[in-house]
Protein backbone atom coordinates (compact mmCIF):
# COMPACT_ATOMS: atom_id res chain seq x y z
CA UNK A 1 0.00 0.00 0.00
CA UNK A 2 1.16 3.48 -1.41
CA UNK A 3 1.50 5.83 2.14
CA UNK A 4 -0.34 8.55 1.47
CA UNK A 5 1.39 12.27 1.24
CA UNK A 6 0.63 14.17 4.48
CA UNK A 7 -0.59 17.85 4.07
CA UNK A 8 -0.42 18.93 7.57
CA UNK A 9 -0.47 17.84 11.61
CA UNK A 10 -3.01 19.82 13.54
CA UNK A 11 -2.73 19.59 17.88
CA UNK A 12 -6.18 20.25 19.74
CA UNK A 13 -7.61 19.79 23.26
CA UNK A 14 -11.10 18.67 22.90
CA UNK A 15 -13.01 17.82 25.49
CA UNK A 16 -14.04 13.95 25.37
CA UNK A 17 -17.31 13.41 23.80
CA UNK A 18 -18.32 16.94 22.74
CA UNK A 19 -16.68 17.58 19.52
CA UNK A 20 -18.82 19.63 17.14
CA UNK A 21 -18.06 21.77 14.11
CA UNK A 22 -17.16 25.17 16.11
CA UNK A 23 -14.23 26.63 17.19
CA UNK A 24 -11.34 25.14 17.34
CA UNK A 25 -12.57 22.06 15.84
CA UNK A 26 -14.29 23.34 12.48
CA UNK A 27 -11.97 26.31 11.74
CA UNK A 28 -8.73 23.82 12.07
CA UNK A 29 -10.19 21.41 9.86
CA UNK A 30 -11.62 23.20 7.40
CA UNK A 31 -8.32 24.94 6.83
CA UNK A 32 -6.93 21.55 5.42
CA UNK A 33 -10.33 20.81 3.80
CA UNK A 34 -11.50 18.24 5.99
CA UNK A 35 -14.80 16.29 6.51
CA UNK A 36 -15.48 18.49 10.14
CA UNK A 37 -18.70 15.78 11.01
CA UNK A 38 -16.75 12.52 10.13
CA UNK A 39 -14.05 13.78 12.33
CA UNK A 40 -16.09 14.62 15.14
CA UNK A 41 -18.51 11.99 14.56
CA UNK A 42 -14.94 9.26 14.92
CA UNK A 43 -13.48 11.18 17.89
CA UNK A 44 -16.60 11.13 20.29
CA UNK A 45 -17.15 7.32 19.29
CA UNK A 46 -13.12 6.64 19.94
CA UNK A 47 -13.33 8.68 23.58
CA UNK A 48 -16.44 7.63 24.93
CA UNK A 49 -15.15 5.34 27.33
CA UNK A 50 -13.68 8.60 29.03
CA UNK A 51 -15.33 10.70 31.35
CA UNK A 52 -17.95 13.16 29.25
CA UNK A 53 -16.13 16.40 28.97
CA UNK A 54 -12.10 15.42 30.26
CA UNK A 55 -9.75 17.58 28.15
CA UNK A 56 -8.50 15.06 25.47
CA UNK A 57 -5.22 16.04 23.62
CA UNK A 58 -5.55 14.92 20.07
CA UNK A 59 -2.96 15.10 16.96
CA UNK A 60 -4.59 14.98 13.48
CA UNK A 61 -2.34 13.96 10.25
CA UNK A 62 -4.47 15.52 7.42
CA UNK A 63 -3.94 14.19 3.91
CA UNK A 64 -3.76 15.13 0.46
CA UNK A 65 -6.72 13.03 -0.37
CA UNK A 66 -8.34 14.91 2.14
CA UNK A 67 -8.97 11.80 4.56
CA UNK A 68 -7.31 11.90 7.92
CA UNK A 69 -6.02 10.30 10.85
CA UNK A 70 -5.86 10.46 14.17
CA UNK A 71 -4.17 10.13 17.85
CA UNK A 72 -5.77 10.97 21.16
CA UNK A 73 -3.24 11.36 24.42
CA UNK A 74 -3.60 11.56 28.23
CA UNK A 75 -5.49 14.48 29.85
CA UNK A 76 -3.11 17.05 30.59
CA UNK A 77 -0.98 16.42 33.95
CA UNK A 78 -2.49 19.48 35.75
CA UNK A 79 -6.35 17.75 34.86
CA UNK A 80 -4.83 14.69 36.66
CA UNK A 81 -3.53 16.38 39.74
CA UNK A 82 -6.86 18.24 40.36
CA UNK A 83 -8.56 15.43 39.08
CA UNK A 84 -6.65 13.07 42.04
CA UNK A 85 -7.14 15.58 44.88
CA UNK A 86 -10.60 16.84 43.96
CA UNK A 87 -10.24 20.24 43.33
CA UNK A 88 -11.42 22.85 41.07
CA UNK A 89 -8.68 24.64 39.86
CA UNK A 90 -5.05 25.56 41.56
CA UNK A 91 -3.54 28.17 43.67
CA UNK A 92 -4.79 32.06 42.94
CA UNK A 93 -0.54 32.90 43.72
CA UNK A 94 1.25 29.59 43.68
CA UNK A 95 4.51 30.09 45.08
CA UNK A 96 3.34 32.18 47.78
CA UNK A 97 0.28 29.92 48.86
CA UNK A 98 0.25 26.34 49.46
CA UNK A 99 -3.57 25.36 49.22
CA UNK A 100 -3.11 21.44 49.10
CA UNK A 101 -0.53 18.32 49.80
CA UNK A 102 -0.49 15.61 47.64
CA UNK A 103 1.71 12.31 48.33
CA UNK A 104 4.70 11.08 45.81
CA UNK A 105 2.39 7.43 45.67
CA UNK A 106 -0.28 9.49 44.25
CA UNK A 107 1.68 11.31 41.53
CA UNK A 108 3.41 7.55 40.96
CA UNK A 109 -0.26 6.81 40.18
CA UNK A 110 -1.10 9.82 38.18
CA UNK A 111 2.68 8.81 36.06
CA UNK A 112 1.51 5.22 35.13
CA UNK A 113 -1.21 6.72 33.30
CA UNK A 114 0.90 9.32 31.46
CA UNK A 115 3.62 6.96 30.41
CA UNK A 116 1.83 5.99 27.51
CA UNK A 117 2.62 9.42 26.02
CA UNK A 118 6.05 9.66 26.64
CA UNK A 119 9.21 7.22 26.69
CA UNK A 120 10.55 8.00 29.58
CA UNK A 121 11.06 6.03 33.21
CA UNK A 122 8.64 6.81 35.65
CA UNK A 123 11.01 8.56 38.24
CA UNK A 124 10.90 11.35 35.11
CA UNK A 125 7.55 11.45 34.54
CA UNK A 126 7.00 11.36 38.66
CA UNK A 127 9.47 14.57 38.83
CA UNK A 128 7.54 16.03 35.84
CA UNK A 129 4.39 15.96 37.70
CA UNK A 130 6.12 17.14 41.09
CA UNK A 131 7.17 20.45 39.17
CA UNK A 132 3.79 20.87 38.02
CA UNK A 133 1.79 20.30 41.02
CA UNK A 134 4.37 23.15 42.81
CA UNK A 135 3.67 25.24 40.18
CA UNK A 136 0.06 25.13 41.10
CA UNK A 137 0.22 25.71 44.59
CA UNK A 138 -0.04 21.96 45.76
CA UNK A 139 3.53 20.99 48.21
CA UNK A 140 4.57 17.38 47.58
CA UNK A 141 5.39 15.32 50.06
CA UNK A 142 7.11 11.78 51.10
CA UNK A 143 4.91 9.14 52.33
Amino acid sequence: MAKKEVIGEIKLQIPAGRANPSPPVGPALGQKGLNIMDFCNQFNEATKEFENGMPIPVVIEAYADRSFSFITKTPPASYLILKKLKMKRGSRTPGREVIKQVKKSELTDIAEVKQKDVNVPIDSIVNMLAGTARSMGIKVIEE
